[in-house]
């Protein structure tokens, strides 16, 4: 079995993740993709404006078409901070005859080195590497990966830049849109 995990702080999750998690399905041959919202990034100065409730439930309505996506709250159950390779280390006990993969963009592929226990993630993980604002890939010889090619919409700040102006966002899916303005996320 094929299984990759894809987290992050999903504030708000958009277009460009579904488009990117379809894309991994198609080409790694994945079977599912369990989103996992953080706390907060290690590698984000800033806070998520959403709460860990509120993001998860614009995860699972964002992922509701898609009979290969799960959400987890495993992440956001666990006390701060949660490192990447304990979430690994979690999900490989719980699948372990599956293949265990991470999603994750150019940015956090060429810092992986820098991750606490990367030659932990390297024994559990295959990395799928997906490209960030023009950005491919670099090979890095440490860690099985795959890359996928294409350009992916979507970026969060963008979005609730947009949202705070007032502007509707092209880069949501409608239910995802719908519960942000219902519960007055990332109103000015």
């Amino acid at each position: 079995m094929n299984i990759a995990l894809f987290g992050g702080t999903f504030d708000p999750p958009h277009l460009g993740h579904s488009q990117i998690a379809e894309v991994a399905v198609e080409a790694c041959r994945l079977e599912e993709i369990i989103f996992l919202p953080c706390h907060q990034s290690p590698h984000k100065a800033v806070q998520p404006m959403a709460s860990g409730r509120q993001r998860l439930e614009m995860l699972r309505l964002a992922t509701a078409e898609f009979p290969w996506a799960e959400v987890s709250d495993w992440e956001l159950q666990r006390a701060e901070p949660s490192f990447s390779w304990q979430t690994a280390e979690h999900f490989a006990a719980l699948f372990p005859q599956a293949k265990l993969h991470w999603l994750l963009g150019e940015d956090q592929w060429a810092s992986l080195d820098r991750w606490a226990r990367p030659e932990r993630l390297a024994e559990l993980l295959t990395f799928i590497v997906f490209p960030r604002e023009g950005r491919a890939p670099q090979p890095n010889p440490r860690f099985r990966s795959h890359f996928l090619t294409g350009q992916f919409p979507g970026r969060a700040t963008n979005i609730r830049q947009q949202i705070q102006a007032g502007e509707a966002s092209a880069e949501l899916a409608p239910s995802v849109a719908q519960y942000i303005a219902a519960q007055h996320l990332y109103e000015a």
